[in-house]
């Protein structure tokens, strides 16, 4: 589906609108061209298509989402200089939000702030991020953010082999 969702210099832009599956839940992907604006995980389907690569991510394949931007990695963005180092993270890794916060001589509370408020998990992999002693936070639900890297970590470990 596409509606006018948003105005860039002036101008209004047709967002794409859509969802796909991951496992019981339903991933609502917002986007024009290449450059994802939201994502979000829901119960309820969203008529319309997503990106490719989104799709085949979401159906447990493994998906190198580079091919896709986010609004969230322009430099005016708020955390973006965050969102730009865990888009680093490797398929299949994580890092801490201590890690993270020492590399950007930031607190591990700020990665956190900026992990929740993410306004494209899976393109910005925030799922990737944990904290030392499990793995911390995600909305809706943790045990999303659990599957994800459940998913990525079987699948790196046969790329391995």
């Amino acid at each position: 589906m596409q509606h006018q969702g948003i105005r860039r210099n002036g101008q209004s832009m047709a967002l794409n609108e859509g969802s796909c599956r991951f496992r019981l839940w339903h991933v609502h992907v917002y986007w024009s061209e290449r450059c994802i604006h939201a994502c979000r995980f829901s119960r309820e389907p969203l008529p319309g298509q997503v990106p490719l690569e989104i799709q085949r991510y979401c159906a447990g394949y493994v998906e190198d989402l580079k091919g896709v931007s986010s609004i969230a990695l322009d430099p005016e963005y708020p955390f973006s200089a965050i969102y730009r180092k865990v888009r680093e993270i490797p398929y299949g890794s994580n890092e801490t939000y201590g890690t993270i916060a020492k590399i950007l001589d930031t607190s591990p509370r700020v990665v956190g702030l900026a992990m929740k408020r993410n306004p494209t998990p899976l393109v910005i992999p925030c799922h990737r991020v944990v904290s030392r002693d499990g793995p911390g936070g995600f909305t809706p639900d943790p045990e999303i953010k659990i599957a994800l890297l459940a998913m990525e970590q079987k699948n790196a470990r046969g790329l391995s082999r």
